[in-house]
């Protein structure tokens, strides 16, 4: 470690040079300041923009000639010789003649960044191609992320890549990792759809920057921003079970700073029960939540920035049988019922200093707390985690657009969990008090090197953080990307990623569940190494511009925490497994649009993920081995309409054993191949867009998901075998109204 930590110091201090600065302002001929006014030195193209009173500060140029260019819209481009650092004054001459020239351009909705690392970008307007009420529900027209169910009565889910449990890819909001532990099953709902301007998806290692965590990838959700979002948008959406939504974003600029209110409501649907198994269909839901959040300044330029940010979450869920009465019933037998209570405030802030073009440093930091009370059936949860983050970052740019990124972070988490029977009947064993205390400081620096003319760009990273249970763990990982053509470009990428294990939170059918949780040892950390490689090639002609995309990951676990269902149906037994476990993910993709008109998109993923045990290959649950995904939109030139659709077609997954259980709590080996296909048409008003639409408009469904709804408070009962879609056909209309 002493080792590490001489070549970590020599990573963090590269010489700083206290350079000289040349100031000024730039003014019209009516004496009035010019902001935004380019200032570049001739001999390099290094240069800054002027401040809201005209006015610039730029370090003295390595090389001469001393001649700097300073250019404003509208304005003669002037030239002026620098002979010592005393304040300039230019003033810009109006051209004389200025034609007026109108720009129209389209913002592709979903597009595959230039990232070195293979990024897909799913902005606000791909968004609206469907009802994305919550992040929960806005991948339905993209292939690369599953969203699954991980609870049917309280409609708990996460989001999958590579056909692995949401817990091994990192979901960061803003680039905080805000969805950990507690906030693990209900945090992607809590985020509004019409919250979210870009969601970035990675797979596979990504950067250490941001942690150790990303086993499967990465994705970092990005909420609008109050300099750039609409001044107004108000959004109301009601579905065919009568569930309500509404949302208000309002943005103001006062000065320097900016400010972005937004607030997110949920009311509940009515109590349906479609496939008559005496349990609602979906949970009666309610949800209330705002935020804050101030800017200052841009991060890209000069000087100093800073945003902060607060929100506040109270919801609670309700599910069950129909007859579930909340006040009357929870925790208790005289109807099953699951109750969850959560509030959650939170509080973020980043701010950044750039010096010049060469350094830059820039602080982040974040927290929150979480109350939950919950009831599953005769189960009581009572739980509250306090989470802090911290991350100072040092860059430095140098020649090719190289940079070098190090500094130090700090993860504090809090855990503690009360679980109680008000009916001990089954003879559960796991009652008691959990509690968990993690600290872990680390140390990063990843460097980013760009040669062969900016076409091989090479991220090499190291992380080493000092856990207070288990020690130091050294996380490296490496991407390279090579443009082989202006239009082909390969990309591999290899890296590790570790992550503690919080086995209720993360797994929140074990308390729904009839079974008896047994820890079989002392839980270690469990770890992965993951590798892949992609390849894009774009194709382009006057009317037609699309890609086509083929990339294949393999992810190999040292150790890996998974419930074991299947040897005892009347227990989940946890314990560490450092057998071979893998995930193979292969995805295909083509997508093209024509004519500035109409947009498709068609994907296959094949997914192999298994165990070895006792040298036989047992492929895990809930993942269909071969996923067709394909998207359409129409939009005519006149922009007023648009008509987008989305076909999901599932193969056959392999289910939990149930063959222990008597006939009657039974279920099939294997699911049903199924085909969801969802639809939407909107119409834009002037300042409102209307839209309406169904989900899985053929009304497939998996009927009676759960086993033993018929007795549910006996010892067969289980709410964790959702591999299809159990609501039906879902209708729905909102509208919107925008000021920009």
């Amino acid at each position: 470690m002493k080792k590490l930590l001489v070549v970590f110091m020599i990573l963090t201090v590269p010489f700083i040079s206290i350079a000289q600065q040349v100031k000024g302002k730039v003014i019209n001929a009516a004496q009035e300041p010019l902001q935004g006014a380019s200032v570049i030195w001739q001999s390099n193209k290094r240069g800054t923009v002027t401040n809201e009173a005209g006015e610039f500060k730029i370090n003295l140029s390595k090389k001469p000639p001393y001649t700097l260019l300073i250019s404003f819209a509208g304005y003669k481009t002037d030239s002026v010789q620098v002979t010592d650092t005393s304040f300039i004054y230019v003033s810009l001459t109006e051209k004389s003649t200025l034609n007026s020239v109108t720009v129209q351009g389209n913002k592709r909705p979903y597009y595959i960044a230039a990232n070195p690392i293979k990024t897909e970008v799913i902005t606000s307007l791909e968004l609206k191609k469907a009802a994305c009420c919550d992040l929960a529900g806005c991948f339905e027209t993209q292939a690369t992320v599953q969203p699954q169910t991980t609870n049917i009565i309280t409609n708990s889910k996460e989001l999958r890549i590579l056909g692995l449990s949401g817990i091994y890819n990192q979901v960061l909001i803003d680039g905080f990792p805000q969805v950990q532990g507690l906030t693990y099953t209900y945090g992607i709902s809590s985020i509004p759809g019409p919250l979210v301007e870009n969601i970035w998806v990675a797979k596979g290692a990504n950067s250490v920057l941001q942690g150790y965590e990303s086993i499967s990838g990465q994705i970092n959700v990005l909420t609008k921003e109050p300099d750039k979002a609409e001044r107004l948008l108000l959004n109301a959406y009601i579905n065919s079970f009568a569930e309500k939504h509404f949302n208000a974003l309002y943005a103001v600029k006062k000065k320097k700073w900016s400010n972005l209110t937004a607030f997110h409501m949920v009311q509940s649907a009515n109590r349906i029960d479609k496939d008559g198994d005496t349990f609602l269909d979906l949970p009666l839901l309610t949800r209330y939540m705002i935020s804050n959040r101030w800017k200052k300044g841009d991060e890209s330029k000069w000087g100093w920035s800073t945003q902060i940010g607060i929100r506040y979450l109270s919801e609670k869920r309700i599910g069950g049988q129909t007859n579930f009465n909340y006040e009357t019933d929870k925790g208790s037998t005289n109807a099953y019922g699951q109750a969850v209570d959560i509030q959650q405030p939170e509080v973020w802030f980043k701010t950044a200093y750039r010096m010049n073009e060469v350094h830059r440093f820039a602080i982040y930091a974040s927290g929150f707390h979480q109350l939950q009370q919950s009831y599953f059936g005769v189960t009581n949860y009572k739980a509250r985690q306090t989470n802090g983050y911290a991350n100072l970052q040092y860059e430095f740019s140098y020649k090719n657009n190289s940079v070098l990124k190090t500094g130090f972070s700090y993860r504090h988490l809090d855990l503690s969990e009360n679980i109680s029977f008000s009916n001990s009947s089954l003879n559960r064993t796991y009652a008691g008090q959990y509690n968990k205390v993690e600290n872990i400081p680390g140390i990063f620096a990843e460097n980013t090197i760009n040669i062969a003319g900016d076409k091989l760009t090479w991220i090499t990273g190291i992380r080493a953080d000092h856990h207070n249970l288990f020690g130091w763990e050294l996380t490296p990982r490496a991407l390279l990307k090579y443009e082989i053509t202006e239009n082909l470009n390969i990309r591999g990428s290899v890296g590790k990623g570790w992550r503690t294990a919080n086995i209720f939170s993360e797994n929140i059918g074990l308390l729904a569940s009839s079974r008896d949780v047994i820890f079989a040892e002392s839980l270690k950390p469990e770890k992965a190494i993951n590798f892949g490689f992609n390849a894009i090639q774009k194709y382009k002609s006057s009317n037609i511009e699309g890609y086509v995309s083929v990339d294949f990951y393999r992810t190999n676990f040292q150790n890996q925490i998974f419930p074991d269902y299947d040897t005892d149906p009347a227990k989940a037994i946890i314990k560490n497994f450092t057998g071979k476990s893998v995930s193979n993910g292969l995805q295909i993709e083509v997508s093209g649009t024509f004519y500035n008109r109409f947009s498709a998109k068609l994907g296959y993923v094949f997914l192999d993920v298994y165990q070895m045990k006792n040298e036989v290959k047992d492929v895990l649950p809930f993942n269909p081995k071969h996923r067709l995904h394909s998207a359409a939109s129409f939009m005519p030139l006149s922009r007023k309409w648009h008509l987008d659709a989305n076909v999901h077609w599932y193969g056959v997954q392999r289910l939990p054993d149930t063959k222990n259980n008597p006939v009657m709590y039974q279920m099939p080996g294997q699911s049903d191949p199924y085909t969801i296909v969802n639809i939407q048409f909107t119409y834009n008003i002037k300042k409102f867009e209307v839209y309406t639409g169904a989900e899985n408009i053929f009304d497939f469904r998996q009927n009676k998901p759960i086993i033993g709804w018929q007795d549910p408070f006996g010892q067969h009962f289980d709410t964790q075998f959702a591999w299809g879609p159990t609501r039906g056909r879902e209708w729905y209309a909102g509208v919107r109204f925008i000021i920009k």
